[in-house]
């Protein structure tokens, strides 16, 4: 068998054509595995996403549910409240939220624990029909405890 320049190189074009299409897949796997969920991560997206349908319809069931018993809850005020506290003042129909909207979340689990941070918009309306506007940059911490997700502090700041 005679091989010749010529074919050297389309063989060899061939070659690393095929390498470099390895290499393309091989770096959209990792990219696509990169950006997927953990199995925490998603648990928790689902919690964070309980949490503010709870706030939404105000129901202290949900709210509950979600909430440590520990829970330590810092509005962009500067109050803050414990679960009974945040819980009861959450509910308790002196307003009520037309929309929340929690912008560009991220997820980072540590152990047993999650931290969670979004840009946070609202729009809320008063007993006295007032409409009140909301701008915040949230920090969630929760907390697994057994094979659950729980709120185990929240931390508001205004833009």
């Amino acid at each position: 068998m005679t091989i010749n320049r010529r074919e050297l190189s389309i063989s060899g074009l061939a070659l690393s054509s095929l390498a470099l299409s390895t290499v393309a897949v091989s770096q959209l796997a990792l990219t696509t595995s990169a950006l997927a969920l953990s199995a925490d991560e998603q648990a928790v997206a689902k919690k964070v996403e309980a949490f503010r349908l709870a706030q939404i319809a105000a129901d202290p069931k949900a709210l509950g549910a979600l909430c440590s018993d520990e829970l330590s809850y810092s509005h962009s005020s500067g109050k803050v409240e414990d679960k009974a506290t945040f819980v009861a003042n959450a509910t308790d129909g002196k307003s009520k939220f037309l929309s929340i909207e929690y912008k560009d979340p991220t997820i980072k689990i540590v152990g047993p624990a999650a931290i969670v941070r979004f840009h946070w918009i609202a729009e809320q309306e008063m007993a006295d029909g007032k409409k009140v506007p909301t701008n915040l940059h949230i920090l969630m911490n929760w907390q697994k405890q057994g094979d659950d997700w729980k709120l185990l502090s929240r931390a508001a700041t205004k833009l």
